[in-house]
């Protein structure tokens, strides 16, 4: 898991999209810069369920690689809560919600609404609602959905955005924001 990489979107990529981060956000996010500097080697995740009720709060990343332990840990507390299925969890998708959330200078832990999602479970919520889609990167491990009640929708997809990582989807009816590491696109209102 240290030696993590992917077709797509390199480590060293997504690590430069975070650089030009520093650069694009300063005038918006004026915690960026430190993000890249001060705590450069370290990458920490603070989230927790309203639907198991279990809380991660833990460093996933330092000096340069992936915590094995930690990487475990987050695979689970992510899986899909309604088959207790554990899927591992694109970690370019975990790095833009941790530089998303260090970008929002929240104290607050992230709300997880949803990680990865069963093809049972991704279709029976595509039976529910339109806005589910038939291929969706939460069957890869590849997406979350997230709130925090002390940012609004467009403060959190503006710092997804920012990281330049994937897909950032804007939900406020139902008030949560979806990042994944897919192709970079946005929508929503």
């Amino acid at each position: 898991m240290t030696d993590y990489t992917s077709p797509g979107l390199t480590r060293r990529a997504l690590l430069g999209a975070f650089a030009a981060t520093s650069v694009v956000a300063a005038p918006t996010y004026s915690k960026a810069a430190g993000f890249l500097r001060g705590s450069g080697d370290i990458r920490r995740l603070r989230m927790y369920s309203g639907r198991t009720g279990e809380r991660i709060d833990m460093i996933y990343w330092l000096e340069g690689k992936y915590i094995k332990d930690s990487v475990k840990e987050i695979n689970h507390f992510m899986r899909d809560w309604r088959t207790n299925q554990v899927k591992s969890i694109d970690l370019r998708t975990v790095d833009i919600m941790a530089a998303a959330h260090n970008l929002l200078d929240a104290e607050e832990p992230y709300m997880l609404l949803s990680g990865y999602r069963s093809p049972q479970t991704n279709a029976m919520l595509r039976s529910r609602s339109g806005g589910v889609a038939k291929n969706s990167l939460h069957m890869k491990g590849q997406a979350a959905d997230l709130r925090l009640s002390t940012r609004s929708v467009s403060q959190m997809a503006r710092a997804a955005a920012a990281c330049r990582g994937g897909g950032v989807g804007k939900y406020s009816g139902s008030n949560f924001v979806h990042m994944d590491c897919g192709v970079v696109r946005s929508w929503g209102r």
